[in-house]
């Protein structure tokens, strides 16, 4: 039986053609109003479209249409509408844009039964078609809420006890959030980094249940904004089939994201399509990796929910979404290479260690006159090292001026980046991140006009401010009222609140983006405050300044400084500050009034118990 015919629409401004050449039609489908509406077949029969199968734009353009009648065109003309899956039981079968599987192409066809496709579809009924030997399963719309992989999505809840960065020898009032996981192999659960940070007690929850389960944290991916969690009560994992992982998707293919946002104590589903994959920027970690952008509202809660594909292989984790005046509904999730690095890093180590980083600042080579002062050939490409990390192994090989023309044998582009699929390119840290740590890579570079190559030795980042102390109480030292700690960003949001990239002392935001680590144990010490005492006079405006030198020796972190203090036998303790200030105190006096000075302000210890061994 055909499917009724079509109303006339307005033709798109420009025709499409078939793959034989002609003409496709363009008469453009009609849009139900409703989330749940039906479109006629004939008097008898009706295809019913539910909830989230038709979901538009700020502008009303259909994002995706399952259940549309064929040849269907998007509203800007391209083949992004639906077509014929296969015709059964004199019912039509819909697929949203299939995709060729040797082409990579999508294929808009006319009202005839397709060619055969390597792929087993699925009428409403659960009839499965199939086409070849070759079997995969493509979960519709309208099934996901039935879908067994709906079930391994689980609600997260967490009391967060978070330091007290001003104060650290104290913690701040706990709080509770809730957020997404779901359930992998191995009686493991997924979720994000920032959702169990500063943990004091996490539990679980599955969908349906009424019961909270406690869960033990295994392993936190502070860079990936990846966490692994697991539960010792066998009821919790009865009757729970663990999530598959997919392949990274493609530009434009569909994709759902579950899980329990603010808004409601249910599960929540939104879907999507993925607009763009490169190495993105990780808020939580501060670091740059592969990731997705998807145009699915991703919102508070969501964090840590599954992305499915339309086969219901988990493709992505939910991690963080854009928010600007210009922007609406850019959502992130983290992409399965960087979720199997985490789970395999974890698999391999027993801890998580981290994705490694080469060690160098770099500089693009696309200006022809300094490609020929380098000595570069025409057929040469690369970018130029402009600073090494002192404390990354590739300090022993690697100089500033070095041209790296490939990594592991693939060539690098003058811009900094490599192929990475069909028709696109991404920046070559990327072929790092891939890397474990320990591991080693070949390198080849073009210096002094030769070429020479190395194997590098990759290890994670040594920052000089850390982005994350991952769970240890801040350290501190205080002697005569003058409080002493190492800063990092979690202290400069402390004192200077989430713009502490605007407002924090410009000599201390220097040091957070351009300077490194001359070893692996220095700290940038600072005075954080002064608790006033008489023995403190004129020193209670110093405030967040860099301590330099103590007695004439420069100080290479915060136990250093408390080693020397203790054990000095001078008359004087002599800090030098930046800015050419100094603070001078009598040795004996300044020591016999730290103890009042802690009893005065309830502060247990002089010193943190890091700094105490």
């Amino acid at each position: 039986m055909d499917p009724a015919p079509r109303k006339r629409g307005r033709p798109p401004k420009y025709p499409k053609l078939a793959n034989n050449g002609s003409v496709v039609s363009t008469g453009k489908p009609k849009i139900p109003k409703s989330p749940k509406a039906a479109i006629a077949v004939d008097d008898d029969e009706k295809v019913d479209l539910v909830a989230g199968v038709i979901r538009t734009g700020k502008r009303g353009r259909p994002r995706k249409l399952l259940g549309a009648p064929t040849n269907a065109l998007s509203q800007n003309g391209s083949a992004d509408g639906v077509v014929a899956a296969g015709k059964q039981d004199n019912k039509w079968l819909h697929k949203n844009r299939p995709l060729d599987a040797l082409s990579g192409k999508h294929h808009l066809r006319s009202k005839s039964p397709p060619p055969k496709s390597p792929k087993t579809l699925y009428s409403a009924k659960g009839d499965a078609l199939r086409h070849s030997s070759h079997e995969e399963h493509v979960v519709q719309v309208d099934d996901v809420k039935d879908a067994p992989f709906m079930d391994a999505v689980v609600k997260v809840f967490c009391v967060h006890t978070e330091p007290n960065f001003s104060l650290p020898w104290q913690r701040k009032r706990q709080f509770s959030s809730n957020s997404s996981g779901f359930i992998i192999s191995g009686r493991r659960v997924l979720t994000n980094a920032h959702s169990v940070e500063h943990h004091t007690q996490v539990k679980v929850k599955k969908r349906g249940s009424d019961t909270k389960h406690l869960a033990t944290v295994l392993a936190i991916g502070t860079e990936c904004d990846i966490a692994m969690l697991t539960v010792s009560d066998d009821e919790f994992w009865e009757g729970v089939i663990p999530v598959e992982f997919g392949d990274l998707p493609r530009l434009q293919d569909a994709v759902t994201v579950v899980g329990y946002p603010i808004g409601g104590d249910t599960i929540s589903v939104t879907s999507g399509v993925v607009s763009r994959i490169e190495v993105t920027s990780y808020v939580h970690g501060s670091t740059e990796l592969l990731g997705v952008q998807i145009d699915a509202a991703i919102n508070s809660g969501n964090s840590g929910g599954p992305a499915f594909n339309d086969r219901g292989q988990c493709v992505g984790i939910a991690f963080q979404s854009l928010k600007h005046e210009d922007a609406e509904n850019i959502g992130y999730v983290i992409p399965t290479p960087v979720i199997n690095h985490f789970i395999s890093d974890y698999e391999q180590t027993g801890d998580y260690t981290g994705f490694p980083i080469l060690g160098v600042e770099w500089q693009k080579m696309e200006n022809p006159d300094l490609r020929k002062a380098v000595g570069m050939e025409p057929s040469q490409k690369g970018v130029r090292i402009r600073r090494v990390e002192p404390t990354a192994p590739a300090a022993k090989s690697l100089l500033s001026g070095d041209i790296i023309l490939s990594f592991d044998g693939i060539d690098i582009a003058n811009d900094g980046t490599v192929p990475f699929r069909l028709g696109e390119r991404i920046g070559f840290s990327y072929l790092v991140s891939k890397k474990f740590t320990g591991e080693q890579a070949k390198i080849n570079i073009l210096r002094d006009r030769s070429l020479e190559k190395f194997d590098i030795k990759l290890a994670t980042h040594k920052r000089l401010v850390p982005v994350h102390i991952k769970g240890k109480p801040p350290s501190y030292y205080i002697v005569a009222g003058i409080v002493f700690t190492a800063v990092s960003v979690p202290y400069l949001r402390s004192e200077y609140g989430k713009d502490y990239d605007f407002d924090a002392p410009v000599k201390l935001l220097d040091k957070l983006l351009h300077s490194m680590a001359q070893t692996e144990n220095e700290q940038l010490v600072v005075v954080s405050q002064v608790l006033v005492a008489d023995i403190n006079i004129g020193y209670e405006e110093i405030v967040n300044t860099q301590v330099l030198a103590f007695n004439g020796t420069p100080i290479q972190n915060l136990k250093h400084l408390a080693t020397m203090v203790e054990s000095c036998e001078d008359e004087f303790l002599r800090f030098e500050l930046e800015y050419q200030q100094v603070v001078v105190l009598e040795t004996k006096t300044a020591k016999a009034a730290t103890h009042e000075i802690l009893a005065t302000h309830c502060i247990p210890s002089a010193v943190s118990n890091d700094l105490k061994n």
